[in-house]
């Protein structure tokens, strides 16, 4: 059945009139497309073969004594890419193959969809542009340099902040212009319909893979699953997997950057309200008079100003709950995870670790949590290098 594109009041497309026709055509692609046996064995195979899905799920048990608690890591950062971008850039990849596309285009912020949907380009064949805002380019140089070997054009924005916000701007410019043989493969769950609805597809092999890997190791579900939120794709792909079952607490955690009384963060749920940005509605940081405040993180992935329609809703209903971590605890439980289990992650999972590691000693021993270690943190090590020596 066909998605009606709300999420109770949130969602929509909102978009210039040239994109409907394109937005309509993707969402009957899809429609026929994701559940077509054909399409649906060609993803799997590269899941399993190119990606290396299933991804593990990880007790980790030095983490937990550290907590007083039992955490479990869902592993994406293993996945070819090193994060669960590949999931969706694969989904979406093979879509646009299925749809007679030539070109791919995307956004990035911390580069690691900017990486993902490079890499498809290459293996599909397809020309590809990433659209990147200047900060970002600066702060996450290793994955630009991956993004052009694998022979991808990365396209500097310069306007606004430099950040995700303005490289989408560009990339829905373009797309604009250049409708009929080119794909936008958008990255997040946010933006407008059918691509929340699509990403949540394509992202949903997470908290399905979670949910029986706790069901195997552990012998019931988690009490507490935790993923941290910029956009929204990593969380609302573990979340999918358990939102049906009510005794299971999801909390996803956003970038409280230099704290929430200062301004400077990117926590849309936690402090916005509800407006219109990137063709939906959704809670959005802005001023008294609807402008788009500018946002500020250590992670370049969760350097947003709004977030995904879906998680609007989940915090609306109050199936979902929502916080904010700020720079300087996800920097110690960045340093705090890789010394005690050997795995760096990436800025923006740490949010959601640093979630758990401030619930030290305040859950009963027996407690379980998830949490999506969404990616790994090589490309974060010059970041956390530079702000530990500021």
């Amino acid at each position: 059945m066909k998605h009606s594109g709300r999420f109770g009041q949130f969602g929509g497309y909102y978009v210039p009139e040239v994109l409907i026709p394109a937005l309509e055509e993707l969402e009957e692609a899809f429609d026929r497309f994701h559940e077509d046996p054909a399409f649906v064995a060609e993803l799997a195979q590269l899941f399993r073969h190119y990606a290396g899905r299933p991804s593990p799920l990880y007790h980790a048990k030095r983490f937990s004594a550290h907590v007083g608690f039992q955490v479990y890591l869902k592993r994406e950062d293993l996945l070819h890419g090193g994060a669960h971008k590949i999931n969706n850039s694969l989904g979406q990849g093979l879509l646009a193959k299925y749809m007679g596309k030539t070109k791919l285009i995307a956004e990035t912020g911390a580069g690691q969809h900017g990486l993902a949907t490079a890499m498809v380009g290459a293996l599909l064949g397809m020309e590809t542009k990433i659209f990147m805002g200047v900060t970002d380019i600066e702060r996450q140089s290793v994955n630009v340099h991956k993004m052009r070997l694998c022979g991808a054009e990365v396209v500097p924005v310069e306007g606004g902040t430099g950040t995700l916000k303005d490289a989408i701007n560009d990339a829905l410019r373009y797309w604009t212009a250049n409708v009929t043989d080119t794909f936008y493969l958008f990255g997040s769950a946010a933006g407008p319909h059918p691509y929340p609805t699509i990403v949540k597809h394509f992202q949903s092999c997470i908290g399905t893979e979670a949910r029986q890997q706790c069901l195997e190791q552990a012998g019931r579900l988690p009490d507490l699953v935790v993923a941290c939120v910029g956009g929204g794709s990593n969380a609302i792909g573990m979340f999918a997997g358990f939102v049906d079952d009510k005794n299971v607490r999801l909390v996803g955690v956003e970038a409280g950057g230099k704290g929430l009384e200062t301004g400077k963060h990117a926590a849309s749920l936690s402090a916005g309200k509800v407006g219109i940005l990137h063709g939906a509605k959704a809670y959005l940081l802005q001023d008294e008079n609807g402008q788009v405040l500018d946002t500020e993180s250590i992670s370049a992935g969760l350097d947003y100003a709004a977030v995904g329609p879906e998680h609007c809703y989940l915090k609306d209903t109050g199936r979902a709950r929502y916080v904010a971590a700020v720079d300087d605890d996800v920097l110690d439980t960045f340093e705090l995870l890789t010394r005690l289990e050997g795995i760096l992650p990436a800025l923006e999972s740490t949010h959601a670790l640093a979630y758990l590691a401030g619930l030290q000693g305040k859950l009963p021993p027996t407690t379980i949590a998830v949490a999506n270690l969404s990616g790994r943190g090589d490309k974060d090590v010059g970041i956390v290098e530079k702000a530990r020596n500021q």
